[in-house]
């Protein structure tokens, strides 16, 4: 038995191999994370306003514990031997995800990945009370910290890399992907989007929606978005649904923690929010099981994550046959009014409109939110433009992409979404990749389920569900993204899907 000392706090483990070792490593890491992420679910769903500060100095302390264990000198080394070690496939699969985390980890220094989880922590606890303020000049204040903090992160993460500082952020959601890549596929949306929203305007004009009578109380709006998670197969006895500021699913794969919010004027965004995140859980409850704690059983990417609520919210949701199963639950949790007739419904779901609001907006204008943000954070980043432009590049954009007037309207404008608040720079583009790898799903499982439609018509969705479970779910990280998705789907990231997806749904 070989003793491997100084990799983590507390006695040190017995393991036959230097693999078996760091497996054991990075499974106490992720018990740490485990705790991490409550607390994180908790400080933004249930936490009093005078909790803040005490929770944002504990979450930065478990944050440095954690890379002070996942930059532990005797890891290194471990790793190394590791990779002289008899593996097979899997374990070498496991091992190049770990040797990835220890990159990641080792090139950030420990104090300024705390530093940064405190500004990070201090500028989403205040952006809840200054966004509705519309105060901008308060949240700036603030950002700028938090914009230098990642600044410096991005640095130290593409020093010695052919990688951008941005790069370097977005290759933490994004493994591989490259500016390049993003740059061709939103400048060919940027190409043919404009004509398509116009288009999708104009002939709906010819086919008005019944609108829905409110007021929808909060209670039977929570109790309608409950059912439909257990409609799409969401696991009670491993994961929650509460309420928050911005929603999302956080947690971990034993205990999913999902949240939305409510407006008692409409109920269409807070139930299609509920079957979204519900996609983000399944993907998460349905990870590898034997593998959970190491880094191979995470999910790929947050491209590849974001297909899967796009799967359920977008491709599966706002499907005529799905909308058919969902109308009786309207009509037992709401009542019933013209509005919940199935083909109303169907245009309801699938209406166009230009919007201010990037999680409100329909599958059609959502790239162009995304891309405003992508624009925008990209030279952020890099350090070409400073955080006091982005009002004037934000209103220019909005009205360049979507014809929309944002001046000085900061709380539907720049200060909407929690991402930049919370250091998540690099996230946005996952958001238009994950609905191109839904596109392409459903176009694959329509190859591979001719009946697809039907069965979908008569609530039949365990094939669905089989089909992502075995492809997608269960296989974690053990694929880098081009070869998941070619033994997905039998291709490469192909964005012509999505354009075609949507040509189909909204010029008929």
């Amino acid at each position: 038995m070989a003793d491997w000392p100084g990799l983590s706090i507390g006695v040190p483990r017995l393991s036959n191999t230097a693999y078996e070792a760091a497996c054991t490593h990075y499974r106490r890491i992720d018990r740490l994370q485990h705790l991490q992420a409550i607390a994180g679910w908790d400080q933004m769903a249930n936490m009093p306003p005078n909790g803040n500060e005490a929770r944002s100095h504990a979450l930065a302390e478990v944050e440095g514990l954690v890379h002070e264990m996942g930059t532990a000198p005797a890891l290194g080394a471990l790793l190394q031997r590791a990779a002289a070690e008899p593996l097979d496939e899997a374990q070498r699969a496991s091992l190049r995800e770990m040797q990835r985390a220890w990159r990641n980890a080792t090139a950030v220094p420990q104090e300024l990945v705390e530093a940064a989880s405190l500004a990070a922590s201090r500028c989403e606890h205040a952006w809840r009370s200054q966004r509705p303020a519309n105060d901008w000049q308060g949240f700036s204040a603030n950002l700028v910290e938090v914009v230098r903090l990642q600044r410096e992160q991005a640095r130290a993460l593409s020093a010695g890399t052919e990688l951008s500082p941005y790069e370097a952020l977005l290759d933490r959601f994004e493994p591989g992907m490259r500016c390049a890549q993003i740059d061709r596929y939103f400048g060919d949306i940027r190409g043919w989007l404009p004509q398509l929203i116009r288009d999708a305007l104009r002939r709906q004009e010819s086919r008005p929606a019944v609108e829905p009578v409110g007021p929808f109380p909060k209670a039977a709006q929570r109790a309608l978005g409950l059912e439909a998670m257990r409609m799409v197969g969401f696991d009670f006895e491993g994961g929650r649904l509460d309420e928050s500021a911005h929603p999302f699913c956080g947690g971990v794969p034993q205990d999913v923690r999902m949240t939305t919010r409510y407006s008692e004027d409409n109920f269409l965004p807070a139930l299609m929010g509920v079957i979204h995140e519900t996609g983000h859980g399944r993907y998460e409850q349905n990870l590898p099981r034997e593998l959970l704690g190491l880094p191979v059983a995470q999910a790929r990417s947050m491209g590849l994550h974001e297909s899967q609520s796009l799967s359920f919210e977008m491709q599966l949701a706002r499907n005529p046959g799905f909308v058919q199963q969902l109308r009786p639950l309207l009509l037992k949790h709401l009542g019933e009014q013209a509005a919940f007739e199935p083909e109303n419904l169907v245009r309801l779901l699938t209406r166009v409109r230009r919007g201010y609001i990037r999680v409100d907006a329909d599958e059609v204008t959502y790239p162009a939110h995304v891309i405003l943000r992508y624009e925008i954070e990209r030279p952020l980043i890099n350090g070409e433009i400073e955080v006091s432009d982005i009002p004037g590049l934000w209103d220019q954009g909005m009205q360049e992409l979507l014809g929309l007037d944002t001046r000085g309207n900061f709380r539907n404008g720049c200060m909407q979404d929690v991402h930049w608040g919370s250091g998540g720079f690099g996230y946005f583009p996952c958001y238009t990749l994950g609905a191109m790898y839904a596109a392409q799903w459903f176009a694959a499982m329509r190859r591979d389920l001719p009946d697809l439609d039907g069965q979908i018509a008569r609530g039949e969705l365990e094939p669905i569900f089989g089909w992502l479970r075995e492809r997608i779910w269960t296989q974690g990280s053990r694929w880098e993204t081009d070869e998941l998705a070619r033994r997905a789907s039998g291709e490469t990231l192909n964005p012509a899907h999505f354009r075609r997806h949507l040509e189909a749904r909204y010029l008929g």
